[in-house]
């Protein structure tokens, strides 16, 4: 999960939520010498980003584990290039080493 620019904990508001224990537990067990609070904002963060719309996933040739043929059912956006791929148009499926599938430009995978 990419690391998101931190704001002092003074700046922020309190908020309560209610956790099951259980998930509290395991969401400490990810995060680490992180904590859980700050990978609960990471993971908040990455969610306003995605249906905001406002996110672009960076990611690098090196991560790309696999690529498939595909088709674009809609306007997609090569996540190596910024490249617009539209509907209909030849592209590649991505499988990244983190197991997401992105959309790729055919000339994307080239070196």
């Amino acid at each position: 999960m990419p690391t998101m620019m931190r704001t002092s904990t003074t700046d922020m508001e309190v908020t309560s939520i209610r956790l099951e224990r259980e998930l509290k537990d395991k969401l400490k067990e990810l995060a680490g010498h992180q904590g859980y609070q700050a990978l609960i904002r990471d993971v908040l963060w990455s969610y306003v980003q995605q249906k905001s719309g406002d996110y672009r996933p960076q990611f690098s040739q090196d991560e790309i584990r696999a690529s498939l043929p595909a088709t674009a059912q809609r306007e997609e956006q090569c996540v190596l290039t910024g490249k617009r791929i539209r509907p209909q148009e030849q592209m590649w499926l991505g499988l990244t080493t983190t197991g997401d599938l992105v959309p790729l430009s055919l000339e994307s995978l080239t070196r």
